[in-house]
């Protein structure tokens, strides 16, 4: 039975500790191929995302619900789940608010869980070498959406889910969701909430049927379609041009960057060498102006109750244990 919290000690009580199990040989790769659901994906999603140049399509609503959903599914559902929660254990929290929030990153249209977190780790074991799966340094192209559409890294094989993903998915709600068709399903049906709630709203201050569809479909398209393709346009270039333009902090042995640019929109990710000099840690901030916006919503969880065993930066952890001695 999975326990209703799982701290980083319990998901690798029978594994291997997580650096041990990242220092594995090369990952499984695969032979370029274009993956053509993630490719109809994306390139649907883009062309849909004009609709919002139509003016009929438009509504303060909408635009306002865009906004926001860029912080509450992007910085909420990636950035604190998919990745310091799920990728890096970075802290704990009880099992429910972690499905929560994986229902949130669900509606990203980010893949599930298991194939974002290989991933992630894979990047972090073979960072900006052949085996990395979207590093730049081959062209910006590549490293911010080109390694989604073509396989050259066999992300899909099972022996890089077993090496990299195993903590996940040896739990049932995860293996779950890595099921074909269960990411989708989640993605339209939050799509479909979005253009109700908007319609019936609609007809109920209009009174007319039209009125409650344009303004569902302005819900829909600014709300979920615009507001996915730029959360991907977001997360996608921490991985593009936080390894391209900024400053380094740290020596790391690759080309991650401090780009205060993608620091900003990614409420905090930005800080991009910071976190490969200490990938464990829920802070990415250093300086005092290198804000972290995710790692203060981390601690306001924690007030909350609703996380614990957060990882400090590696300078606090070492002080806390020469304290201890």
């Amino acid at each position: 039975m999975v326990p209703t919290a799982v701290t980083p000690e319990e998901v690798f009580a029978d594994a291997p500790p997580i650096e041990e199990l990242l220092a594995v040989s090369k990952p499984a790769t695969g032979r370029g191929r274009i993956i053509w659901p993630y490719a109809i994906v994306v390139v649907g999603l883009h062309a849909l995302s004009l609709l919002a140049l139509i003016p009929w399509l438009f509504s303060w609503t909408g635009a306002v619900l865009m906004f926001i959903g860029l912080y509450f599914f992007g910085g909420l559902g990636i950035t604190m789940c998919y990745h310091r929660l799920l990728a890096h254990r970075s802290f704990a929290c009880p099992q429910w608010f972690e499905r929560f929030l994986v229902y949130i990153g669900l509606c990203c249209m980010q893949d599930a869980p298991g194939r974002w977190v290989a991933a992630h780790r894979i990047h972090h074991c073979f960072s900006d070498k052949e085996p990395d799966p979207h590093s730049p340094v081959l062209n910006f192209f590549w490293g911010h959406v080109g390694w989604m559409l073509v396989d050259k890294h066999g992300l899909n094989k099972i022996a890089n889910y077993e090496r990299y993903a195993r903590d996940l998915l040896r739990q049932p709600f995860y293996l779950n969701l890595e099921r074909k068709g269960v990411p989708i399903l989640v993605y339209l049906s939050h799509g479909l909430l979005f253009y109700l709630v908007g319609m019936a709203a609609g007809f109920a201050f209009e009174g007319t049927l039209i009125g409650g569809v344009q303004f569902g479909l302005s819900l829909l398209v600014w709300g979920v379609i615009l507001r996915t393709v730029l959360v991907w346009h977001i997360t996608w270039s921490v991985n593009s041009l936080s390894h391209l333009f900024g400053y380094r902090s740290y020596e790391t042995g690759e080309e991650s960057r401090n780009n205060w640019l993608v620091a900003l929109i990614t409420s905090g990710e930005g800080w991009h060498n910071n976190h490969h000099a200490d990938p464990a840690s829920a802070s990415n901030q250093r300086k005092w102006w290198e804000f972290d916006l995710i790692y203060y919503n981390i601690l306001v969880l924690k007030k909350l109750g609703l996380a614990w065993n957060i990882v400090e930066p590696k300078e606090k952890r070492q002080a806390a244990r020469a304290e201890s001695r």
